[in-house]
């Protein structure tokens, strides 16, 4: 954009509100700071400030991520903030739109979380190429998660619905708490043990990042990359992210999309193999109609129709074409006789011995050569005259010169 460009104050807002969307750390960023200027509006949605020493940030949370909240926010307390960076146009000022509000001793368990995210995606726990592909038609599941969890109910429910052919097996532990952790890894372990397991899931509902501390141990995602069969992981609601959940085979962002991800939809199948069979029948229908076609055209042909007819042509042309080759091979040895016979009169009209016959006569020199000019001959000359009927030995009394060889 030029230098010359004047900007509306709107325009100028917006454009600095499609920069920040654009970045990609602003969109999901962590903010630590007091609570202060806190007002819960009647709709339902937080607005407050946080601040530190130096600075200050307004927030805003809206109704629904607020009654998702395990505390009541107070002026003066301590938080951790989970949002996205934007700008409020009207104002024309940046805040930071929270989904995420936490007890400010939550921020030791985030620096724990973010230190060990960095040495396991050294490791290479969490890259693709080790993660197992799932069974597409699984027969058995299993579920670890705690049997008094909603989880439960959800994975069951859509596990009936979609792929009631598989048998699931709970593998109970608790999914909060200071025993999570070691639950969870000892859970995960009795996986080996059950006979025809193909896929498990791990899944509990919404909380805290406190809550879900189990899931961010290094213990348990070491058991999960060790685990005998794939894993998928629906821990909390679709913004919790947990270190179980990018080391997990697939990642479901609740309970009930982990047991979407971990079995297929019997209703859709069945109306996949419907739509197969209809598409199957019409190609069938659509090749044997053709198939038809092209029998009936070639019974139509008169190969087929009248075969008979069709040999006794092809027996008159071959007869035909004898008869023809024949005419041509004796025209062509006539005319090449009657060329053969002229060249032969040719060549006995013009050799010596015709040539003598008609009165003329060869004149031999002593030593054999032909004489054909009276300048080789000299009066005294013996020479040898060859007829058509013998020969006679005359010598050279004078020799003359005709006209045109007068010098």
């Amino acid at each position: 954009m030029s230098r010359e460009y004047v900007f509306t104050v709107r325009q100028l807002t917006r454009y600095l509100r499609t920069l920040l969307s654009q970045d990609a750390t602003l969109q999901d960023v962590r903010v630590r700071g007091e609570i202060a200027d806190l007002v819960a509006h009647g709709s339902g949605h937080l607005y407050f400030t946080l601040k530190d020493e130096q600075s200050q940030l307004r927030c805003v949370m809206f109704r629904q991520d607020v009654q998702a909240l395990s505390f009541t926010p107070e002026h003066g307390a301590n938080a951790v903030a989970r949002g996205t960076i934007s700008i409020y146009e009207p104002r024309g000022q940046y805040q930071l739109i929270v989904r995420e509000l936490a007890q400010g001793g939550v921020g030791d368990l985030y620096r724990a979380f973010e230190q060990l995210r960095r040495k396991l995606a050294e490791e290479g726990l969490f890259d693709e190429v080790r993660k197992r592909p799932l069974p597409p038609f699984p027969r058995k599941l299993a579920l670890v998660t705690s049997p008094d969890g909603a989880a439960v109910h959800d994975v069951l429910t859509t596990l009936r619905a979609r792929w009631p052919v598989a048998d699931l097996v709970l593998v109970p532990t608790p999914v909060s708490g200071p025993a999570s952790a070691a639950g969870i890894v000892r859970a995960l372990r009795r996986l080996a043990a059950i006979e025809g397991l193909e896929v498990a899931i791990l899944a509990r509902g919404g909380g805290s990042l406190e809550e879900l501390a189990g899931f961010n141990a290094e213990p348990v995602a070491r058991a999960i990359a060790d685990a005998p069969v794939p894993v998928v992981t629906g821990i909390g609601h679709e913004t919790d992210l947990t270190i179980a959940d990018l080391v997990a085979d697939r990642r479901a962002p609740t309970p009930t999309g982990a047991a979407v991800a971990a079995a297929p939809d019997r209703s859709e199948l069945i109306h996949r193999v419907r739509d197969f069979r209809r598409r199957a029948a019409e190609h069938l229908r659509r090749v044997t109609a053709g198939g038809r076609r092209e029998l009936a055209l070639l019974r139509s042909r008169p190969v087929l129709s009248r075969p008979a007819v069709l040999l006794a042509e092809r027996r008159q042309r071959v007869d035909e074409t004898v008869a023809f080759m024949r005419q041509e091979l004796t025209r062509h040895l006539s005319d090449v006789g009657q060329r053969l016979l002229r060249a032969s009169e040719k060549l006995v009209a013009l050799s010596p011995d015709a040539v003598l016959a008609r009165g003329y006569s060869i004149t031999r020199l002593a030593d054999g050569s032909v004489v054909r000019s009276a300048r080789q001959l000299s009066a005294g000359d013996m020479a040898e005259v060859i007829f058509a009927e013998g020969a006679a030995e005359v010598g050279v009394r004078k020799t003359m010169l005709s006209r045109k060889e007068d010098p």
